[in-house]
């Protein structure tokens, strides 16, 4: 049976206002911590999305 891996992308909007998106896509326990740790940062609009293998997210 295969292994399904399921990726992750994250968007969000800094602390000067820019959104951004990442460059890479985690699988959900690394991007549940990334959310985590860009919420610390005092980053909003935080959104954790599936997306398919090589699909980057597009900031909004």
């Amino acid at each position: 049976m295969p292994i399904k891996m399921k990726n992750y992308v994250l968007t969000w909007t800094d602390i000067h206002g820019v959104k951004r998106g990442c460059a890479v896509s985690y699988d959900k326990a690394s991007a549940e911590h990334r959310e985590e740790r860009l919420v610390a940062e005092g980053c909003t609009d935080v959104t954790v999305a599936q997306a398919k293998p090589g699909e980057l997210p597009v900031s909004r």
